[in-house]
């Protein structure tokens, strides 16, 4: 045991000292840019989640096109979350061709009850109609309605309504037919 200076062992190399808590946080930038991420992900899981807010309503007695868009006075309507057949779409009951777009139609103005109804308009579509949630004198939702009653299809929304319509085999659920949106994209490349 000497008294001059220890050296330390390893070729008189100087250890590497251990690294301060200071030296070991992440990179600022870094945790700003996480946060910022994590904050967008939750504003658009809310948004997602929240109510769809309401852009203006619409009430009167409705002039059909077929059996989820028509006219209120000037403002043209598309019920929304759901897909209906076309006025000229067929479909197979029975093993013979049935008019499904038309008994669509038929159905909705069932719904309607020949009275005026309100309509909240939450968008618009890229054709410029309001895309809404419709409601008969009765203050029935008709876009639930048309769906659990098997005249249309659940399109983004109404998937419970579709699953009951289909187990009963109600309305389109009854026969063979192609999906509205299907039949429009096979109609408009015959165009």
């Amino acid at each position: 045991m000497g008294f001059g200076p220890q050296w330390p062992k390893g070729g008189g190399h100087a250890q590497r000292r251990p690294r301060s808590p200071a030296s070991l946080r992440p990179n600022r930038n870094v945790v700003r840019t996480l946060g910022l991420l994590l904050l967008g992900l939750i504003a658009a899981i809310a948004a997602r989640c929240a109510p769809q807010v309401v852009q203006g309503t619409v009430e009167g007695r409705p002039r059909l096109i077929d059996g989820d868009s028509f006219f209120i006075g000037q403002t043209e309507v598309r019920m929304q979350g759901i897909d209906a057949p076309e006025g000229r779409q067929t479909c197979t009951r029975d093993g013979r061709d049935w008019r499904c777009g038309e008994d669509a139609r038929r159905s909705l103005e069932r719904l309607i009850g020949g009275r005026p109804i309100r309509c909240d308009i939450h968008s618009t579509d890229q054709h410029g109609r309001g895309l809404a949630t419709c409601y008969n004198a009765s203050g029935d939702n008709l876009n639930a309605r048309m769906v659990a009653d098997g005249f249309a299809v659940a399109f983004g929304a109404y998937k419970g309504e579709e699953a009951e319509a289909r187990s009963a085999r109600r309305g389109l659920w009854a026969s063979e037919f192609e999906r509205p949106q299907d039949w429009r994209r096979r109609d408009n490349a015959r165009s």
